[in-house]
């Protein structure tokens, strides 16, 4: 008798009904079970598509690709960024894909500390919904290190000390960030509210439009990573009135390893100077006068640093062409879907006495793409999983992270996952790796 509230064969009859099972057969997958495109989506035609476009332009046309390509290198990144702009709710000119994401926040948050929290009036105050002027940032100890690591770098460089400045607000639990703890943060000292939008171990999704709100009433800038979100949650940072956002695309956007990141900056703010100023930078009229004076694009495009880097850049637009041809509304529908059908498969092994359990919010509006399952053995039954050809990772103390990307994971296959899960411990075959060192 099978302890699982949901069949094998009710997960192949939504298999049967899925309009987006057909987008599978794009994806080149390192293993039936690929679990893991919340670190790194694989490799689809599409993405192969345009980047061997790109290299058949560098290899026919030279350096004429910056002009005559089909889709010509000179404006690749605000052409992206366009683009990437509906899936973030921005308006043109307001997206481009730019630098790392740990860079886009390094040079964001740089940007803001100087020309808003630290010096009041640089923005016109009737385009802006605060006149902030606080010189501390809030952000949680559950975030990513990166974009601690970087905060507190712009810190130290100003003179101001990180320990002082950046406040963290604790977790409760563990796993997730309270938005009242947020708002027992806030005061009038704080100059930004940096938030990530999905937690990247639990996989808790966060209410944007309620943070930049919570943001924007104490009189702060409103912040967000999103490196574990675009590509698999819908988002309007215009429509939320944030003012700027960063992002990753090797995850749910499947661009590739190292991909070219992405970046939002509300229009109100175009014109200002960035804490990192390159030349690709410079306002596209007079970038190849070489003047020794930079003069930042009015768009989002002045916070790209360097060169455009093509062949990071040429796998988001096949990407993206797949994504179009999907639709983010019926991805979003479907993960949530296969999420909730590994939530409840889970919870059905805890029951029968495993020691899984769900470490994401069952709520669907609290919800990314992943599904943080925790186990006091997480490491080892990864990598047990792994070896039996389930990908997936492991995230310090106790997170196996399970990811059902909806355009190239069935239903099935989640039930699949969950067979594997019980399977590993009963057979204790997790008792037979040492604990991992390094990526996993």
């Amino acid at each position: 008798m099978s302890i699982f509230s949901v069949s094998r064969e009710e997960a192949a009859a939504l298999d049967a009904d899925d309009a987006l099972s057909g987008f599978r057969e794009r994806f080149d997958l390192s293993s039936d079970l690929y679990m893991d495109g919340n670190s790194l989506g694989p490799v689809s035609e599409d993405a192969e598509r345009t980047l061997d476009r790109v290299v058949e332009e560098w290899r026919d046309r030279g350096i004429e690709g910056w002009t005559e390509a089909e889709q010509p290198w000179w404006n690749y990144a605000e052409y992206l960024g366009d683009r990437l702009a509906p899936y973030v709710g921005a308006d043109p000119g307001e997206v481009v894909i730019a630098n790392s994401t740990t860079v886009n926040i390094h040079t964001l948050i740089g940007t803001f500390l100087d020309h808003v929290a630290d010096t009041p009036g640089a923005v016109d105050p009737e385009e802006s919904p605060v006149e902030a002027s606080g010189d501390v940032v809030v952000a949680n100890e559950l975030d990513f290190p990166t974009d601690h690591y970087a905060i507190r770098a712009q810190f130290r460089q100003r003179g101001l000390d990180p320990d002082e400045h950046l406040r963290l607000v604790e977790s409760r639990d563990g796993r997730t960030i309270e938005q009242e703890d947020i708002a027992a943060a806030m005061d009038d000292d704080v100059g930004i509210l940096f938030m990530p939008t999905v937690l990247y171990r639990s996989g808790q999704l966060f209410d944007v439009e309620a943070l930049t709100e919570l943001a924007h009433g104490h009189g702060a800038l409103a912040g967000f990573d999103a490196a574990h979100s675009v590509g698999a949650v819908e988002h309007d940072f215009g429509g939320a009135d944030a003012d700027f956002a960063v992002w990753c695309s090797y995850k749910y956007l499947n661009a590739g390893p190292g991909a070219i990141a992405g970046l939002y900056v509300n229009e109100r703010y175009h014109g200002l100077t960035p804490a990192m100023p390159g030349w690709w930078g410079n306002e596209k009229e007079s970038q190849f006068d070489l003047e020794l004076t930079y003069t930042p694009e009015q768009s989002a495009g002045a916070w790209q640093v360097g060169t455009v880097p093509m062949l990071s850049a040429a796998p988001l637009e096949g990407s993206l062409d797949l994504l179009d041809e999907a639709g983010l509304d019926r991805v979003r529908e479907k993960s949530l879907e296969l999420t909730d059908m590994l939530a409840t498969l889970v919870e059905d092994l805890a029951e029968a006495g495993y020691e899984y359990r769900v470490g994401t919010p069952s709520e669907g509006q609290r919800r990314g793409g992943h599904v943080a399952v925790e186990h006091p053995d997480a490491d080892r039954v990864s990598q047990a999983l792994r070896e039996r050809g389930v990908v997936v990772d492991y995230r310090p103390p106790n997170v196996i992270r399970i990811c059902p990307a909806p355009l190239y994971v069935g239903y099935e296959d989640v039930y699949a996952v969950a067979e594997h899960l019980r399977a590993v411990v009963d057979e204790g075959e997790h008792e037979t790796f040492a604990a991992s060192e390094g990526v996993s």
